[in-house]
């Protein structure tokens, strides 16, 4: 986790299948991505002005899709920091492990899918940027 940058983390393309009838994206674990999914979760409703995440995993891999609508994610490594902007259903953000992230700046309808290669643990979460930045040095 140590090691870890925000140059860790990028944009990944997801196959995504056209016809009259609708457009469709699958992701499949250990295969379309680098770690099994263990864990889905999704975002919505999010108030105009209001932020998420905030925090920074200890060993959890992410996928972040913009499944309807746009937002962004910055993501810090303690050194580097960069802003992603997420407006596509069939691209995602990989968030490596020790990498801090804000999601902000919500469209209206936004809905922001995460998968996430372990269940929930509390114990891999950091919410305390200081912390964070102690453990980064």
């Amino acid at each position: 986790m140590k090691n870890s940058t925000v140059f860790d983390c990028s944009i990944l393309p997801l196959a995504k299948v056209h016809n009259r009838a609708g457009n469709i994206t699958v992701v499949t674990g250990n295969e379309t991505l680098p770690f099994p999914i263990r864990r889905i979760y999704y975002l919505y409703d999010v108030p105009g002005g209001e932020e998420r995440g905030g925090h920074a995993h200890r060993g959890l891999h992410q996928l972040i899709v913009a499944v309807s609508g746009s937002f962004e994610v910055m993501l810090d490594d303690g050194k580097n920091k960069k802003i992603v902007r997420l407006n596509r259903p069939d691209y995602g953000l990989l968030v490596t492990p020790g990498i801090w992230r804000e999601l902000f700046e919500f469209s209206s309808g936004s809905v922001c899918l995460v998968l996430a290669s372990e269940v929930y643990s509390e114990s891999d979460y950091i919410r305390d940027y200081d912390e964070f930045k102690l453990i980064k040095s």
